[in-house]
């Protein structure tokens, strides 16, 4: 199935998804060096987002969180994409510097999405090719 949302940050990713009801700090909540959600009491803490597509409402805390974005690039721990609900500047930052796919406003709700299934994001053309069953609300 396409879901159709609006392109932020251009290229292609595909990984399984991984979905998060809640905001992502980068800053503190990621470790760059290994891509493990590290913040406490984080729905997906002890998670792995390294080659998944990473799918939450939008991004918090400082603007060095940019940063820790294109250093997760760096290191070949990003996300293959991202999935917001409304991209803001911090994620959009880090995501053009890392090369990370990023669209966001989709047609279906994040809480729809499963986790674990297979998902291509094109950020050029703003759409989600999403190969599993919606969740019901």
């Amino acid at each position: 199935m396409i879901i159709s949302g609006r392109s932020i940050s251009r290229g292609i990713g595909t990984g399984e998804l991984l979905v998060s009801p809640v905001p992502i700090s980068f800053l503190s909540g990621v470790d760059p060096e290994s891509g493990i959600i590290v913040e406490k009491g984080h729905p997906l803490q002890g998670k792995c987002i390294t080659g998944k597509v990473l799918a939450f409402p939008y991004g918090k805390g400082s603007t060095v969180g940019s940063y820790v974005l294109y250093a997760l690039s760096r290191n070949g721990h990003a996300p293959a994409a991202i999935i917001n609900e409304e991209a803001e500047p911090i994620i959009v930052t880090g995501a053009i510097i890392g090369r990370i796919p990023v669209v966001d406003h989709l047609d279906v709700p994040i809480s729809r999405l499963k986790n674990g299934v297979r998902t291509t994001v094109d950020g050029d053309r703003g759409e989600l090719v999403y190969n599993g069953e919606l969740a019901e609300l």
